[in-house]
């Protein structure tokens, strides 16, 4: 009997991470989709048993039916492509801009002044009161599209890097000035990487905002997108095609978030944050 014990207690052992991998990836990516799930069943019952008419709830079946009409005349891809181009180059335009901005009135109090207030009222003004004023600026091109999409990024970035870089630890500013480290060594090794963790937050919120933007860009002279087909959905009564570029806006507003929480794991593994229970 002990040397039975004895023998398997090594298996159990070395069978531990396995089974704690197992209820990692159960509770990390399994788990997280029950939700969804049960959202689109209850939106398929709710169809099926007639409870809402298809003109007002249209049933996932026809919701793919749209989706796959779209795809064969070429026109669901066009859009995916316009669409996702104008998000990343606001995106980039927005996050180089709100950084700047961010470690400069974070860093410096003449910063601040300069630059705190002014976007602290832009932080207040809805993207439909932007749009005859980026217009009048712009033109109706792509370039008012980008401009409008990087100005929702850009304030959600300068608000979490301000807040970061004012939260890092003032003694560890001063021990780089004791050493005479130069300025921008501190700039990047104390205040940046001491405010990584609020900027990528930040960065989350923006890529939401962006998504946002761009259907209020897309209404404005656009030949392709998916806020264009939303409007042109709209124009016709084609619910069908209002709730796909829903689900669009959706998934992809998931797929970004996890993008950044990919990266926010590689960039913030030293971490060892409270996780949940």
């Amino acid at each position: 009997m002990t040397i039975e014990t004895e023998t398997l207690q090594p298996t159990r052992i070395a069978n531990r991470p396995q089974r704690r991998a197992k209820r990692d990836l159960s509770r990390n990516v399994l788990l997280p989709w029950l939700s969804p799930i049960a959202i689109l069943l209850v939106w398929w019952f709710v169809s099926a048993a007639g409870i809402v008419g298809p003109k007002v709830l249209p049933s996932p079946v026809l919701v793919v039916a749209a989706a796959w009409e779209l795809t064969l005349n070429g026109r669901l891809p066009q859009a995916l492509v316009a669409s996702l181009g104008r998000v990343l180059a606001g995106t980039i335009i927005g996050v180089a801009l709100g950084l700047a901005a961010g470690l400069l009135a974070g860093y410096y109090r003449a910063g601040q002044i300069v630059v705190d207030k002014p976007l602290q009222m832009l932080r207040a003004v809805p993207f439909n009161a932007l749009v005859p004023l980026f217009i009048v600026a712009f033109g109706i091109g792509e370039w008012m599209k980008v401009s409008l999409i990087a100005v929702g990024v850009l304030v959600p970035i300068y608000l979490n890097t301000f807040a970061g870089v004012r939260n890092v630890d003032s003694k560890l500013v001063e021990v780089g000035l004791v050493y005479r480290a130069p300025r921008y060594l501190i700039a990047y090794k104390i205040l940046f990487l001491g405010a990584l963790p609020s900027i990528l937050t930040g960065l989350r919120f923006s890529l939401a905002i962006a998504w946002i933007a761009l259907v209020t860009s897309e209404t404005v002279n656009a030949n392709a997108g998916i806020g264009y087909i939303l409007a042109q959905a709209q124009r016709f009564v084609r619910t069908d095609q209002v709730f796909l570029c829903i689900v669009i806006y959706a998934f992809l507003g998931i797929l970004t978030d996890y993008l950044v929480r990919l990266l926010e794991g590689r960039l913030l593994a030293w971490r060892n944050t409270y996780d949940g229970r």
